[in-house]
């Protein structure tokens, strides 16, 4: 086996395992001796210092680790503090666009118009700081109330609850009819199972 396909393996090797890999058992994968191996690594080693690459091969005690330099250090710190883009799903759409117009509003009114649960859409909501709890219903069991939040107006470039779409009268009696027709078919879904 030629030199550069040795160093590929080791490199694929060293980058999936992620954790410092004993030469050892490197040497068994690339069917090498541990002297030829450690060899190979080592050469691979001075290549990645010399070349101006953001990984090195470091050695710890007959083991080897593939890692970032510390040069790049605060390159990698810039990453982790950068806001990560939050997928809303449909089910989180329909939830979050229930709240911004029903604010504040409690998950029992909000399973109410959906007509199932919501609770794994309105803890990833919350998760993602597009909404948050607003006080409390002053009815028995104190429920939350939930409306949404500052990040929410960012995240959908408004200035305030004002810049929401407003629902034309006609579409909201579309609405209405769809709700009706699919009520109506779930009633006779239920009286052909009786």
């Amino acid at each position: 086996m030629n030199l550069s396909i040795l160093e590929a393996n080791i490199e694929a090797i060293l980058f999936s395992m992620g954790e410092a890999v004993d030469s050892e058992r490197i040497a068994v994968a690339i069917e090498q001796d541990v002297e030829t191996t450690c060899k190979i690594i080592r050469n691979m080693m001075d290549k990645y210092d010399k070349e101006d690459r953001g990984i090195m091969i470091i050695e710890m005690d007959g083991s080897f680790q593939m890692c970032t330099k510390p040069a790049y250090y605060d390159v990698l710190k810039k990453l982790i503090h950068l806001p990560k883009k939050h997928m809303l799903t449909e089910v989180m759409l329909e939830t979050l666009s229930i709240i911004a117009y029903k604010q504040p509003i409690t998950r029992a009114e909000i399973e109410a118009i959906r007509g199932v649960s919501s609770d794994f859409a309105v803890n990833r909501l919350i998760e993602y700081q597009l909404i948050e709890e607003k006080g409390r219903l002053n009815a028995p069991g104190r429920p939350i109330q939930f409306g949404t939040t500052q990040d929410f107006l960012r995240s959908f470039g408004l200035q305030s609850l004002d810049d929401l779409p407003v629902i034309r009268p006609e579409k909201v009696e579309d609405f209405k009819l769809e709700a009706e027709k699919e009520y109506e078919d779930q009633q006779m879904e239920l009286n052909l199972q009786i």
